[in-house]
Protein backbone atom coordinates (compact mmCIF):
# COMPACT_ATOMS: atom_id res chain seq x y z
CA UNK A 1 0.00 0.00 0.00
CA UNK A 2 1.91 3.27 -0.70
CA UNK A 3 1.64 6.34 1.09
CA UNK A 4 -1.71 7.66 -0.94
CA UNK A 5 -3.40 5.08 -0.59
CA UNK A 6 -6.82 4.47 1.42
CA UNK A 7 -8.20 1.84 3.20
CA UNK A 8 -11.78 1.47 4.02
CA UNK A 9 -13.77 -0.44 6.59
CA UNK A 10 -17.04 -0.37 8.00
CA UNK A 11 -17.48 2.37 11.64
CA UNK A 12 -20.19 2.84 14.02
CA UNK A 13 -22.95 4.72 13.19
CA UNK A 14 -21.66 7.32 16.45
CA UNK A 15 -18.25 7.26 14.63
CA UNK A 16 -20.11 8.04 11.21
CA UNK A 17 -22.11 10.79 12.54
CA UNK A 18 -19.74 12.82 14.44
CA UNK A 19 -17.13 12.45 11.22
CA UNK A 20 -20.23 14.29 9.37
CA UNK A 21 -20.40 16.94 11.99
CA UNK A 22 -17.24 18.35 10.76
CA UNK A 23 -18.10 18.41 7.25
CA UNK A 24 -19.76 20.37 5.05
CA UNK A 25 -22.13 20.28 1.89
CA UNK A 26 -23.24 17.10 3.27
CA UNK A 27 -26.36 15.22 1.61
CA UNK A 28 -29.12 13.84 4.00
CA UNK A 29 -28.78 10.63 1.94
CA UNK A 30 -25.65 10.45 3.23
CA UNK A 31 -26.52 10.43 7.17
CA UNK A 32 -26.55 6.80 9.00
CA UNK A 33 -29.92 7.40 10.27
CA UNK A 34 -30.88 7.67 6.57
CA UNK A 35 -30.84 3.50 5.91
CA UNK A 36 -33.46 3.61 8.91
CA UNK A 37 -35.91 5.23 6.36
CA UNK A 38 -35.62 3.36 3.38
CA UNK A 39 -37.39 0.57 3.47
CA UNK A 40 -36.26 -2.74 1.27
CA UNK A 41 -32.49 -1.35 1.43
CA UNK A 42 -29.77 -2.58 4.43
CA UNK A 43 -27.57 0.36 5.22
CA UNK A 44 -23.60 0.11 5.86
CA UNK A 45 -21.45 2.72 7.41
CA UNK A 46 -17.87 2.94 5.86
CA UNK A 47 -15.06 5.04 6.65
CA UNK A 48 -12.15 5.83 4.07
CA UNK A 49 -8.53 5.62 6.47
CA UNK A 50 -5.41 7.21 5.86
CA UNK A 51 -2.96 5.35 8.03
CA UNK A 52 -5.39 5.69 11.09
CA UNK A 53 -6.95 9.30 10.39
CA UNK A 54 -10.60 8.86 9.15
CA UNK A 55 -10.45 11.13 6.06
CA UNK A 56 -14.23 10.58 4.75
CA UNK A 57 -16.95 8.48 4.99
CA UNK A 58 -20.02 6.75 2.91
CA UNK A 59 -23.33 5.45 3.98
CA UNK A 60 -23.99 2.31 1.30
CA UNK A 61 -27.47 1.14 0.74
CA UNK A 62 -27.47 -2.56 -0.44
CA UNK A 63 -30.45 -3.86 -2.27
CA UNK A 64 -30.49 -7.81 -2.62
CA UNK A 65 -30.85 -8.77 -6.48
CA UNK A 66 -33.87 -11.58 -7.02
CA UNK A 67 -32.76 -14.91 -6.55
CA UNK A 68 -28.67 -14.77 -6.14
CA UNK A 69 -27.65 -14.01 -2.82
CA UNK A 70 -25.66 -10.92 -4.46
CA UNK A 71 -26.59 -6.84 -3.34
CA UNK A 72 -26.65 -3.90 -5.61
CA UNK A 73 -24.27 -1.42 -3.75
CA UNK A 74 -25.82 2.33 -3.68
CA UNK A 75 -23.69 5.33 -2.02
CA UNK A 76 -26.40 8.33 -2.91
CA UNK A 77 -25.09 11.70 -3.14
CA UNK A 78 -21.54 10.67 -1.56
CA UNK A 79 -18.89 9.81 -0.71
CA UNK A 80 -18.25 12.27 1.55
CA UNK A 81 -14.67 12.99 1.22
CA UNK A 82 -12.36 15.85 -0.28
CA UNK A 83 -11.58 14.34 -4.26
CA UNK A 84 -8.63 17.06 -3.93
CA UNK A 85 -6.65 15.88 -1.70
CA UNK A 86 -7.73 12.50 -2.57
CA UNK A 87 -7.99 11.29 -6.33
CA UNK A 88 -10.96 9.43 -7.03
CA UNK A 89 -9.04 6.46 -8.26
CA UNK A 90 -7.54 6.06 -4.19
CA UNK A 91 -11.34 6.35 -3.04
CA UNK A 92 -13.04 3.77 -5.82
CA UNK A 93 -10.11 1.33 -5.69
CA UNK A 94 -10.58 0.27 -1.84
CA UNK A 95 -14.20 0.76 -1.69
CA UNK A 96 -14.67 -1.32 -4.70
CA UNK A 97 -12.50 -4.18 -3.77
CA UNK A 98 -14.31 -3.72 -0.02
CA UNK A 99 -17.96 -3.78 -1.21
CA UNK A 100 -16.80 -7.13 -4.39
CA UNK A 101 -15.12 -8.92 -1.45
CA UNK A 102 -18.77 -9.05 0.90
CA UNK A 103 -20.93 -9.90 -2.50
CA UNK A 104 -22.12 -6.84 -3.98
CA UNK A 105 -21.94 -7.39 -8.02
CA UNK A 106 -22.71 -3.99 -9.20
CA UNK A 107 -21.73 -0.36 -7.26
CA UNK A 108 -23.97 2.45 -8.07
CA UNK A 109 -22.89 5.67 -7.24
CA UNK A 110 -23.42 9.63 -7.58
CA UNK A 111 -20.92 11.74 -6.31
CA UNK A 112 -23.60 14.89 -5.80
CA UNK A 113 -20.72 17.74 -7.03
CA UNK A 114 -22.24 20.15 -8.84
CA UNK A 115 -20.89 20.99 -12.65
CA UNK A 116 -22.98 23.31 -13.95
CA UNK A 117 -25.47 26.04 -12.96
CA UNK A 118 -27.41 28.19 -15.17
CA UNK A 119 -29.54 31.12 -13.46
CA UNK A 120 -33.01 31.03 -12.92
CA UNK A 121 -33.84 34.27 -14.79
CA UNK A 122 -32.05 33.20 -17.97
CA UNK A 123 -33.66 29.67 -17.93
CA UNK A 124 -37.45 31.25 -17.55
CA UNK A 125 -36.65 33.78 -20.64
CA UNK A 126 -35.44 31.47 -22.81
CA UNK A 127 -37.81 27.89 -21.82
CA UNK A 128 -39.62 27.85 -25.10
CA UNK A 129 -37.96 30.23 -27.69
CA UNK A 130 -36.43 29.49 -31.09
CA UNK A 131 -32.63 28.59 -30.98
CA UNK A 132 -32.95 27.36 -27.06
CA UNK A 133 -33.97 23.13 -27.13
CA UNK A 134 -31.66 22.61 -24.09
CA UNK A 135 -30.02 23.77 -20.96
CA UNK A 136 -26.18 23.29 -22.85
CA UNK A 137 -27.80 26.15 -25.28
CA UNK A 138 -27.52 28.72 -22.69
CA UNK A 139 -24.97 30.72 -21.13
CA UNK A 140 -23.80 29.31 -17.59
CA UNK A 141 -24.14 30.89 -14.59
CA UNK A 142 -20.78 28.67 -13.25
CA UNK A 143 -18.93 25.55 -13.34
CA UNK A 144 -16.61 23.61 -11.81
CA UNK A 145 -13.95 21.94 -13.32
CA UNK A 146 -13.30 19.49 -10.35
CA UNK A 147 -16.64 18.14 -10.97
CA UNK A 148 -16.00 17.68 -14.83
CA UNK A 149 -12.52 15.91 -13.50
CA UNK A 150 -14.40 13.85 -11.46
CA UNK A 151 -16.24 12.69 -14.26
CA UNK A 152 -13.53 12.27 -16.30
CA UNK A 153 -11.68 9.80 -13.52
CA UNK A 154 -15.05 7.75 -13.07
CA UNK A 155 -14.72 6.67 -16.68
CA UNK A 156 -11.03 5.92 -16.33
CA UNK A 157 -11.98 4.13 -13.24
CA UNK A 158 -14.46 1.64 -15.55
CA UNK A 159 -17.44 3.43 -14.65
CA UNK A 160 -20.75 3.43 -16.84
CA UNK A 161 -22.96 6.72 -16.84
CA UNK A 162 -26.75 5.72 -17.90
CA UNK A 163 -28.21 8.16 -20.79
CA UNK A 164 -31.76 9.24 -19.14
CA UNK A 165 -32.41 11.48 -22.51
CA UNK A 166 -34.87 14.48 -21.23
CA UNK A 167 -36.72 12.25 -18.52
CA UNK A 168 -36.12 10.66 -15.14
CA UNK A 169 -34.76 7.59 -14.28
CA UNK A 170 -34.11 5.56 -11.08
CA UNK A 171 -32.44 6.93 -8.44
CA UNK A 172 -30.98 10.95 -8.04
CA UNK A 173 -31.47 13.32 -10.77
CA UNK A 174 -28.53 14.85 -12.76
CA UNK A 175 -30.51 17.94 -12.86
CA UNK A 176 -31.77 19.67 -9.73
CA UNK A 177 -33.69 23.06 -9.03
CA UNK A 178 -31.67 25.22 -6.43
CA UNK A 179 -32.53 28.88 -4.90
CA UNK A 180 -29.27 30.13 -3.56
CA UNK A 181 -29.13 31.44 -0.13
CA UNK A 182 -25.51 32.70 -0.46
CA UNK A 183 -23.99 35.08 -2.92
CA UNK A 184 -20.96 33.80 -4.73
CA UNK A 185 -18.61 34.71 -2.13
CA UNK A 186 -20.50 33.01 0.44
CA UNK A 187 -22.60 35.69 2.25
CA UNK A 188 -26.22 34.55 3.10
CA UNK A 189 -28.55 36.80 1.32
CA UNK A 190 -31.88 38.53 3.23
CA UNK A 191 -35.34 36.88 2.16
CA UNK A 192 -35.60 40.31 0.29
CA UNK A 193 -32.43 39.23 -1.96
CA UNK A 194 -33.76 35.70 -2.74
CA UNK A 195 -36.76 37.06 -3.28
CA UNK A 196 -35.41 39.17 -6.01
CA UNK A 197 -34.63 35.85 -8.26
CA UNK A 198 -38.98 35.19 -8.56
CA UNK A 199 -40.27 36.25 -11.49
CA UNK A 200 -42.23 39.24 -10.80
CA UNK A 201 -45.76 37.13 -10.80
CA UNK A 202 -44.35 34.57 -8.06
CA UNK A 203 -43.09 37.92 -6.03
CA UNK A 204 -46.51 39.64 -6.07
CA UNK A 205 -48.48 35.70 -4.99
CA UNK A 206 -45.90 35.58 -2.27
CA UNK A 207 -46.45 39.18 -0.81
CA UNK A 208 -50.31 38.63 -0.84
CA UNK A 209 -49.66 35.34 0.64
CA UNK A 210 -48.21 37.06 3.55
CA UNK A 211 -50.32 40.14 3.86
CA UNK A 212 -53.34 37.10 4.20
CA UNK A 213 -55.03 35.83 7.67
CA UNK A 214 -52.65 32.02 6.82
CA UNK A 215 -50.66 30.86 9.85
CA UNK A 216 -47.69 29.01 9.22
CA UNK A 217 -47.14 26.24 12.32
CA UNK A 218 -43.95 23.69 12.67
CA UNK A 219 -45.93 20.53 13.37
CA UNK A 220 -44.45 17.71 14.97
CA UNK A 221 -44.75 13.76 14.10
CA UNK A 222 -48.10 13.35 15.03
CA UNK A 223 -49.63 16.09 12.67
CA UNK A 224 -47.74 14.22 9.22
CA UNK A 225 -51.48 12.84 9.12
CA UNK A 226 -52.55 16.65 8.53
CA UNK A 227 -49.89 16.91 5.69
CA UNK A 228 -51.10 12.82 4.58
CA UNK A 229 -54.63 14.10 3.88
CA UNK A 230 -53.42 17.46 1.78
CA UNK A 231 -50.85 14.72 0.39
CA UNK A 232 -53.15 12.26 -1.20
CA UNK A 233 -55.62 15.09 -2.61
CA UNK A 234 -52.52 16.11 -4.25
CA UNK A 235 -51.70 12.56 -5.11
CA UNK A 236 -55.57 12.03 -6.37
CA UNK A 237 -55.44 15.50 -8.51
CA UNK A 238 -52.27 15.43 -10.08
CA UNK A 239 -52.25 11.56 -10.61
CA UNK A 240 -49.25 9.98 -9.00
CA UNK A 241 -49.13 7.35 -6.54
CA UNK A 242 -48.08 8.43 -3.09
CA UNK A 243 -46.20 7.00 -0.16
CA UNK A 244 -48.14 5.83 2.85
CA UNK A 245 -47.91 7.99 5.99
CA UNK A 246 -46.06 5.32 8.12
CA UNK A 247 -43.10 6.76 5.95
CA UNK A 248 -43.08 10.40 7.00
CA UNK A 249 -43.52 9.47 10.30
CA UNK A 250 -40.85 7.28 10.19
CA UNK A 251 -38.95 9.75 8.57
CA UNK A 252 -39.66 12.96 10.76
CA UNK A 253 -39.24 10.88 14.02
CA UNK A 254 -35.93 8.78 12.53
CA UNK A 255 -34.45 11.89 11.29
CA UNK A 256 -35.12 14.35 14.09
CA UNK A 257 -33.93 11.84 17.20
CA UNK A 258 -30.44 11.55 14.98
CA UNK A 259 -30.18 14.97 14.56
CA UNK A 260 -33.34 17.53 16.16
CA UNK A 261 -34.80 19.94 13.82
CA UNK A 262 -33.35 18.29 10.50
CA UNK A 263 -37.02 17.60 9.43
CA UNK A 264 -39.54 19.99 9.21
CA UNK A 265 -43.01 19.97 9.00
CA UNK A 266 -44.72 23.59 7.82
CA UNK A 267 -48.45 23.31 7.47
CA UNK A 268 -50.39 26.80 6.32
CA UNK A 269 -53.87 26.95 7.56
CA UNK A 270 -56.63 29.59 7.15
CA UNK A 271 -59.34 29.54 9.90
CA UNK A 272 -58.62 26.29 10.94
CA UNK A 273 -58.61 24.92 7.25
CA UNK A 274 -55.38 23.25 6.42
CA UNK A 275 -54.46 24.66 2.86
CA UNK A 276 -50.49 23.76 2.44
CA UNK A 277 -48.17 21.64 3.92
CA UNK A 278 -44.42 20.79 3.29
CA UNK A 279 -41.36 18.87 4.39
CA UNK A 280 -37.81 20.27 4.99
CA UNK A 281 -34.27 18.11 5.29
CA UNK A 282 -31.49 20.07 6.56
CA UNK A 283 -28.17 18.54 6.83
CA UNK A 284 -24.79 20.35 7.28
CA UNK A 285 -25.09 23.76 5.61
CA UNK A 286 -27.97 22.37 2.95
CA UNK A 287 -31.38 22.50 2.73
CA UNK A 288 -33.98 19.93 0.34
CA UNK A 289 -37.90 21.29 0.21
CA UNK A 290 -38.52 17.30 -0.48
CA UNK A 291 -42.65 17.07 -0.22
CA UNK A 292 -45.45 19.67 -0.80
CA UNK A 293 -49.36 19.09 -0.78
CA UNK A 294 -52.13 21.81 -1.22
CA UNK A 295 -55.56 22.03 -1.17
CA UNK A 296 -57.80 22.81 -4.18
CA UNK A 297 -59.46 25.15 -1.56
CA UNK A 298 -58.87 29.08 -0.76
CA UNK A 299 -56.02 29.02 -3.79
CA UNK A 300 -55.94 32.77 -4.57
CA UNK A 301 -54.43 32.94 -1.03
CA UNK A 302 -51.53 31.69 -2.48
CA UNK A 303 -50.73 29.50 1.10
CA UNK A 304 -47.68 27.02 -0.82
CA UNK A 305 -45.92 30.84 -1.19
CA UNK A 306 -45.99 31.76 2.45
CA UNK A 307 -44.91 28.11 3.12
CA UNK A 308 -41.84 28.95 0.56
CA UNK A 309 -41.05 31.99 2.49
CA UNK A 310 -41.30 30.60 5.69
CA UNK A 311 -39.03 27.39 4.56
CA UNK A 312 -36.39 30.27 2.86
CA UNK A 313 -36.76 32.52 6.18
CA UNK A 314 -35.66 29.36 8.22
CA UNK A 315 -33.09 28.00 5.86
CA UNK A 316 -31.16 31.29 5.78
CA UNK A 317 -31.17 31.63 9.65
CA UNK A 318 -29.68 28.28 10.04
CA UNK A 319 -26.79 29.16 7.42
CA UNK A 320 -27.95 27.16 4.46
CA UNK A 321 -26.05 28.01 0.80
CA UNK A 322 -29.32 26.71 -0.83
CA UNK A 323 -32.65 25.26 -0.92
CA UNK A 324 -33.07 22.39 -3.09
CA UNK A 325 -36.36 21.67 -4.60
CA UNK A 326 -35.84 19.03 -6.55
CA UNK A 327 -35.19 17.41 -9.88
CA UNK A 328 -35.68 18.53 -13.42
CA UNK A 329 -35.33 17.81 -17.29
CA UNK A 330 -32.78 19.61 -19.50
CA UNK A 331 -34.92 20.52 -22.07
CA UNK A 332 -36.16 23.72 -22.54
CA UNK A 333 -38.55 22.75 -25.22
CA UNK A 334 -41.98 24.55 -24.02
CA UNK A 335 -43.52 20.93 -25.64
CA UNK A 336 -42.03 18.54 -23.10
CA UNK A 337 -43.98 17.14 -20.63
CA UNK A 338 -41.49 18.17 -18.18
CA UNK A 339 -41.33 22.21 -19.04
CA UNK A 340 -43.93 22.99 -16.97
CA UNK A 341 -42.11 21.94 -13.69
CA UNK A 342 -38.60 23.55 -14.79
CA UNK A 343 -40.80 26.71 -15.28
CA UNK A 344 -42.61 26.48 -12.19
CA UNK A 345 -38.92 26.08 -9.95
CA UNK A 346 -37.14 28.90 -11.86
CA UNK A 347 -40.19 31.08 -11.16
CA UNK A 348 -39.69 30.48 -7.52
CA UNK A 349 -35.68 31.58 -8.11
CA UNK A 350 -34.17 28.56 -8.76
CA UNK A 351 -31.03 27.86 -10.65
CA UNK A 352 -30.51 24.91 -12.78
CA UNK A 353 -27.71 23.05 -11.61
CA UNK A 354 -26.25 20.01 -13.45
CA UNK A 355 -24.36 17.51 -10.93
CA UNK A 356 -22.48 14.32 -11.46
CA UNK A 357 -25.54 12.05 -12.02
CA UNK A 358 -25.30 8.25 -11.33
CA UNK A 359 -22.43 6.16 -12.19
CA UNK A 360 -22.58 2.37 -12.58
CA UNK A 361 -19.60 -0.05 -12.02
CA UNK A 362 -19.63 -3.33 -12.54
CA UNK A 363 -17.83 -5.56 -9.90
CA UNK A 364 -19.14 -9.11 -11.17
CA UNK A 365 -19.77 -8.19 -15.02
CA UNK A 366 -22.11 -11.37 -16.02
CA UNK A 367 -24.21 -10.55 -12.76
CA UNK A 368 -24.19 -7.00 -13.81
CA UNK A 369 -25.02 -7.85 -16.98
CA UNK A 370 -28.15 -10.12 -16.03
CA UNK A 371 -29.10 -7.14 -13.85
CA UNK A 372 -29.27 -4.69 -16.63
CA UNK A 373 -31.02 -6.84 -18.64
CA UNK A 374 -33.45 -7.87 -15.50
CA UNK A 375 -34.64 -4.38 -14.94
CA UNK A 376 -34.92 -3.49 -18.69
CA UNK A 377 -37.56 -6.01 -18.54
CA UNK A 378 -39.17 -4.58 -15.59
CA UNK A 379 -39.67 -1.16 -17.64
CA UNK A 380 -41.36 -2.71 -20.22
Amino acid sequence: MSHNDLHVRPISSAEHSAFLETAHDVSFLQRPEWARVKGGWRGESLGFFDQDELVGTALVLHRAAPVIKKTLAYVPDGPVIDFQAHPAENVIRPLAAYLKNRGAFQLKMGPGREVRTWAAAAVRKNLGKEGFAQLADLELKSSSEQALALNDALLDLGFTKEDVGLDFGAGQPEYVARVALQDEEGNQLDVEQVMASYSATTRNETRKALKSTLEIEVGGTADMARFHALYNHTADRQEFTGRPLSYFETMHRVLNEAVPGSCTLYIASNEGVDLAASIVIRSSNLAWYLYGASSSEQRKIFAPKAIMNRMVEDSIAAGCRYLDQGGVSATLDKEHHLSGLTKFKTNTGCDIVQTNGEWDLALNKPLAWAFEKYMNWRKK
